[in-house]
């Protein structure tokens, strides 16, 4: 490709973001049923992983289309819709700040969950979210929040603390966490604020084993962590990386004999 590649692209083909949406699947389903998903609605799922919130969408009927920036998710995700005979959802690679290949008000509801706040030029990412929702359509985002104490949040800011510092006119993917953020970028697009509203809502992350062997999955197959083991192996601080997240993982765990854990975030509603 002449363009200059997402630099997300290279993080979220790391590892295999799938061990880790494994431990998501039941509330990816249960976020889906809350949005009122019905037969023949025609849904995007942008920055969609291997289907978490895809493959629920399409079993209510929906028409289903995945994009993500990663072509190993992206080939997760439609050997998963194969295997489970729907053929009413699909994935393709694309990026969230350009959809060109996607028309013009052409779907009934974008939903993003953890996926589009990670793409650079978030006010792109809103232009087009917006672009391709047809008029009376809905927008729905799940974004973590910024120095929230949940689980996420606390994995993203503890992992920063041990990584360089990001290039200059990085915008942080946690700045989608905040209100007034998502305000001006959605407005910028030409949504009125009065169209934008929010709430907190929760996923679980469920593993059956002991916190510790969450924290592994993390440490060998979730991106952010793993460049920030990369950075704590070079400078020798890799047992120390590991002692906060044990900690973390250990005192937020509401499961008995198997690791079940919260973690809050901001849901999106924007009406088109």
């Amino acid at each position: 490709m002449d363009t200059p590649a997402n630099p997300n692209k290279a993080l979220w083909e790391k590892g295999d973001f799938t061990r880790i949406a494994d431990t998501m699947r039941e509330s990816g389903e249960a976020l889906v049923q809350r949005l009122g998903v019905t037969k023949g609605l025609k849904v995007l799922d942008l920055g969609c992983g291997d289907g978490t919130t895809a493959l629920p969408a399409a079993k209510l009927g929906a028409d289903v289309l995945g994009v993500d920036i990663a072509r190993n998710l992206v080939e997760a995700g439609n050997r998963r819709a194969t295997a489970l005979g729907l053929e009413n959802c699909r994935f393709q690679e694309g990026d969230a700040t350009n959809l060109a290949p996607l028309k013009d008000q052409s779907f009934d509801l974008v939903v993003s969950i953890f996926g589009a706040m990670f793409a650079p030029r978030p006010f792109d990412v809103a232009k087009e979210m917006v672009r391709v929702t047809r008029q009376g359509g809905r927008i729905v985002m799940g974004n973590w929040i910024p120095n929230d104490p949940t689980l996420v949040a606390q994995i993203l800011k503890i992992s920063s603390s041990y990584t360089p510092p990001p290039p200059e006119g990085f915008v942080s993917p946690m700045t989608w966490g905040v209100e007034s953020h998502v305000v001006e970028r959605f407005t910028g697009a030409g949504v009125p604020s009065a169209n934008i509203a929010f709430l907190r809502d929760t996923f679980t992350f469920n593993f059956r084993g002991a916190p510790a062997g969450l924290v592994n999955e993390f440490r060998q197959f979730y991106g952010p962590t793993m460049n920030a083991f990369d950075a704590a192996e070079k400078s020798g601080r890799a047992a120390a990386l590991q002692q906060e997240l044990e900690a973390l993982f250990d005192s937020q765990n509401q499961g008995q004999d198997v690791t079940s854990i919260p973690a809050t975030f901001l849901r999106v509603t924007v009406t088109r």
